[in-house]
């Protein structure tokens, strides 16, 4: 079970706003944004919103999840930097250019989101998902959502429980004594016979906006929180650091509705995933090139687990093409030339293995990848890919071509693989 719901009173807790009882509109004709909120400024990383984590940039993890999940009108990123736009953009967002006064240090989300409100009046319902919640699933804010719409709530929250015993903070030079908050120390409950308690978790704000723009806030009227499980409540910015998040994020990351266990077949491009780009000639004048072991093991290991590999070549390069023939030798691979058009060379290969794109993994490394590395159910490259070639794919390994960028996207793919299978026992 993912989450659970909770309703948090008929009346809210706040400036004792009384709940509003509002019922959905018929038809549920209601207009709900989307709205994350991603100013360029971060004290603590530089442009934190677009730094890759796992493969894709921080904020398109929420994108993909709020977008996906198909239950807003429209999906919004708030920001006052030109490459988060464009990020934005390339991830089907929409994009609101806060003003300058809403940029500040000293600015809120409350600012920046009753500006959004009063910018957008067609908007009835928003939902501010935080950009630094990475492991957000579609489930979520379609579950949230049918709080207010089909329940009545005017605002919902996440939360996670939390079992933290806390204790008051005493001052530096101070002679208080610390004392308890939450547990009476001569009856320390055990972990199983105490519920814990909940705690805002971050990943997301559900609100009316009359409830924004009159009262001034997020959690007001008849208000209700959404309990989501600690494995997906991952706050980048309180409690985890990158590396940590990014294995969260290959555990319990949202990659898209494909389902990765269908994934049957790999197709990898030779020159700049098995290559580094680089010539070598002998004292004969012999053109060589060399490739790393690390990825022939990553090829054994898609084989082992019923996997066939197919390297791609152009017939313009016949060193390379002389490198993956050699390397199909070794590893049982088959070869197929591709143009400049690997989608239509491939399409004949995919109807003789009686295979869709979605039942693929793509690893490419150029324009002329991108076709197939938005098709593949899933996609990678290398970590020196251009920009154009990175925004297609759904995954950016950490290393580069020819030195082991081919092992890490099969070691992806088999974590994909066997999260699935989790999924199905669960």
């Amino acid at each position: 079970m993912a989450s659970r719901k909770r309703v948090h009173g008929d009346t809210d807790t706040q400036d004792g706003v009384k709940a509003a009882h509002k019922q959905p509109k018929a038809g549920g004709n209601e207009h709900v944004a989307a709205v994350i909120l991603a100013r360029g400024g971060s004290k603590g990383i530089p442009l934190k919103n677009i730094k890759m984590l796992a493969g894709v940039p921080l904020i398109g993890w929420v994108l993909r999840a709020a977008v996906d999940s198909g239950r807003f009108n429209s999906v919004w990123v708030s920001t006052d930097h030109d490459e988060i736009e464009k990020v934005a953009k390339s991830w089907g967002a929409k994009v609101h250019r806060r003003s300058p006064e809403v940029s500040k240090d000293s600015s809120t989300s409350l600012d920046t989101l009753r500006e959004f409100a009063m910018l957008n009046p067609e908007v009835d319902v928003i939902c501010n998902i935080q950009a630094t919640a990475p492991c957000l699933q579609p489930k979520h804010v379609e579950e949230a959502l049918d709080m207010i719409t089909k329940q009545g709530f005017d605002s919902v929250f996440s939360v996670v429980r939390r079992h933290q015993f806390r204790w008051q903070e005493v001052k530096k030079g101070s002679n208080d004594l610390t004392k308890s908050l939450n547990l009476d120390p001569a009856n320390r409950p055990r972990r199983q016979d105490w519920d814990g308690e909940l705690c805002e978790n971050g990943s997301f704000y559900f609100t009316r906006k009359e409830l924004l723009l009159k009262k001034g806030l997020l959690q007001g009227g008849k208000v209700a929180y959404y309990e989501m499980l600690p494995e997906y409540s991952v706050d980048i910015d309180v409690d985890i650091d990158w590396p940590v998040a990014e294995q969260r994020v290959l555990r319990y990351g949202y990659f898209g509705p494909s389902k990765p266990e269908v994934v049957q077949l790999m197709f990898c491009n030779v020159s700049g995933c098995l290559t580094d780009g680089r010539m070598f000639l002998s004292a004969s004048g012999e053109e060589m090139v060399s490739i790393n072991t690390k990825d022939t093991v990553g090829i054994r290991m898609l084989q082992k687990e019923g996997m066939k590999v197919i390297l791609l070549t152009s017939s313009k390069d016949p060193v390379v093409q002389s490198l993956a023939d050699k390397v199909a030798e070794r590893t049982g691979c088959h070869v197929v030339k591709v143009g400049q058009e690997p989608q239509k060379d491939l399409e004949k290969t995919l109807k003789e293995e009686k295979l869709d794109w979605k039942d693929v993994a793509y690893m490419g490394t150029d324009e002329p990848d991108v076709h197939c590395l938005n098709l593949a159910g899933l996609s990678a490259v290398p970590a020196d890919a251009p920009m154009v070639a990175v925004q297609a794919s759904k995954y950016t390994c950490h290393t580069a071509g020819g030195l082991g960028a081919v092992r890490e996207f099969a070691e992806h793919i088999l974590l994909q693989k066997k999260k699935a299978k989790s999924q199905m026992t669960d």
